[in-house]
């Protein structure tokens, strides 16, 4: 909680406000500001909600919340997130942490035998990027089909209708980044 008073004179100072400024913007007093930004006070949620207005932030960005994750951009491997399955035996992994700035979204589709990709990433939109890590894969794009191998990658529009199937005798896993990121 201490932190909340330098980001938001840092952020001040970026939108090259002075306190009295941005004080008479929010309606409360220079010194109050002050207080705040030193630490010495917190503001009323409806004041910091109002800082966050003047500011052009959130809250949550004033309060911390993607800190985290700017400040550890690494997921290990025993950190990735199952984030969905389907009955065929495809699993999705989340490659990467949440945080509302992302650009794009990572994961890592790992395919059992015969397995496909129905019911997963259906909603994507913007550009798909897939590059296989090991097995075969079968891209349908459109109305033209692909064989991807290890170290092979496809790129095209989340728009197109697509399927993708495992062709190995075994598992097969995949690179998948979409951009932008779904929020």
């Amino acid at each position: 909680m201490n932190r909340i008073g330098e980001r938001i004179k840092k952020k001040r100072e970026l939108h090259k406000l002075n306190l009295n400024e941005l004080a008479g913007k929010v309606g409360i007093s220079p010194s109050a500001l002050s207080q705040i930004e030193k630490s010495k006070s917190f503001p009323s949620i409806v004041t910091l909600k109002s800082i966050a207005e003047n500011l052009h932030t959130t809250m949550g960005e004033l309060l911390g919340e993607n800190e985290v994750i700017a400040n550890n951009p690494v997921v290990l491997r025993n950190e990735m997130k199952l984030t969905d399955q389907n009955r065929s035996g495809t699993n999705i992994y989340l490659l990467s942490h949440h945080d509302i700035n992302k650009q794009m979204d990572t994961y890592l589709v790992r395919f059992a035998k015969t397995s496909g990709m129905e019911n997963l990433l259906s909603d994507s939109h913007g550009q798909i990027f897939c590059h296989v890590l090991s097995g075969e894969i079968r891209f349908q794009i459109e109305e033209k089909t692909y064989l991807l191998k290890q170290g092979d990658s496809i790129y095209f529009n989340a728009k197109s209708s697509k399927e993708a199937v495992n062709n190995s005798d075994g598992i097969s896993e995949m690179l998948w980044i979409q951009s932008p990121a779904n929020f």
